[in-house]
């Protein structure tokens, strides 16, 4: 596979084959982008489900993360896949993979924020009782705020993950960047070395960029913290 790296006649077959690359591409972003919409919209909610008072909604919340964390993502895609026509439902291999993929990781994002919210002390919840916030209002108001800087690290290794885990499509022969891959290498030129080597770039393209941003954002809430602190601090000097 390295000899291949380094064997021009395998780039010009690829380079002629790009538009199939760049489709393949295009198809990835979408799957991952509505598949992160899809967690990040299942992390919140089954996340505060699983800190609510109510030991219904804590019962149905810890039921999903077990069931999606406990059972492999290749199996989910193979059930909804083949399982779901015997019911009548039909499904794009688009939106098998948004699906799949989003409600796996979104699993994994509600215990980020249920860990974020129970990092908050309590003393937080009971003083916007006091002040007559409802359980919601205290969650967006004061609790979900807070947490961002906590569970920002955990989340943001979830969303690469998640991009990385599109290429389970590739199972189902979804047409995206994996599986384009796939068929560049085995198309007669048995072209591994270059086909996995800019799969894997455009995977990186994808996935960098986050973590990039995510580090970025980090630094830019110690630093709001570190002014905040500061502010306090003078006030304090100035009223003594």
């Amino acid at each position: 596979m390295i000899k291949q790296i380094s064997e021009l006649w395998r780039w010009q077959v690829l380079w002629a084959d790009w538009p199939k690359f760049a489709v393949a591409f295009l198809k990835t972003l979408e799957i991952a982008f509505f598949a992160l919409a899809l967690a990040l919209c299942l992390g919140v909610i089954f996340g505060l489900m699983s800190t609510s008072h109510n030991r219904l909604l804590r019962g149905i919340a810890r039921v999903y993360v077990e069931f999606f964390q406990n059972t492999p993502l290749a199996i989910q895609v193979f059930f909804v896949f083949f399982a779901l026509p015997y019911a009548g439902i039909t499904l794009s291999k688009v939106t098998i993979g948004i699906l799949c993929v989003g409600t796996y990781t979104g699993a994994y994002m509600s215990e980020a924020v249920r860990a974020g919210i129970g990092s908050i002390p309590k003393g937080q919840f009971e003083a916007a009782q006091s002040q007559g916030f409802t359980y919601i209002q205290t969650m967006a108001l004061i609790i979900l705020p807070q947490t961002i800087k906590i569970i920002l690290p955990p989340m943001v290794n979830q969303m690469v993950n998640l991009v990385k885990n599109t290429s389970i499509v590739t199972m189902i022969a979804g047409g995206d960047l994996m599986y384009r891959a796939n068929a560049f290498a085995t198309n007669g030129t048995m072209s591994y070395g270059p086909s996995y080597l800019v799969c894997g770039i455009l995977y990186f393209i994808l996935c960098f960029p986050l973590t990039r941003w995510a580090r970025r954002y980090e630094d830019r809430l110690k630093q709001r913290d570190v002014q905040t602190n500061l502010e306090i601090e003078k006030m304090e000097e100035e009223l003594v």
